[in-house]
């Protein structure tokens, strides 16, 4: 049985690593998007939760490769910092070329979300193959 949970510590370490990596993406993709997801998606807009969404799975993807693909936890954590930077700066991105963004996820514009929901898992998944290092 030993040799079954030898890895369980490494497990958990990555485990609550990406969780808190995650959260802080979270935490920061709220704080910079000009709306507040929160109460947007609690009163049903559905563009809001849509392009939230898009962005957490985007980040997600390439956090997924880091851990699969890296040297040890603090290598881990160093790219999905990288990551995490990338796919915040893709959103900003997005609100420099669309200025009329924030209004329309505000407004439940479903489609300006799927289309921002794309692109920020396109560039995810762009972001994950680079790092396969």
């Amino acid at each position: 049985m030993d040799i079954y949970l030898q890895t369980l510590g490494n497990f958990l370490a990555y485990f609550v690593a990406s969780v808190g990596l995650s959260a802080v993406f979270l935490g920061l993709y709220t704080w910079i998007t000009p709306y507040r997801e929160a109460a947007l998606i609690h009163a049903g807009n559905r563009a809001a939760a849509i392009s939230m969404t898009g962005a957490g799975i985007g980040f997600v993807i390439p956090l997924a490769s880091t851990i699969a693909h890296s040297l040890n936890l603090v290598d881990m954590l160093v790219w999905g910092v990288v990551a995490m930077i990338v796919q915040l700066a893709i959103y900003a991105l997005a609100r420099i070329t669309q200025p009329q963004l924030a209004t329309a996820i505000t407004e439940d514009r479903v489609s300006v979300a799927i289309v921002l929901a794309g692109v920020s898992l396109g560039v995810g998944v762009l972001n994950a193959a680079c790092m396969t290092f």
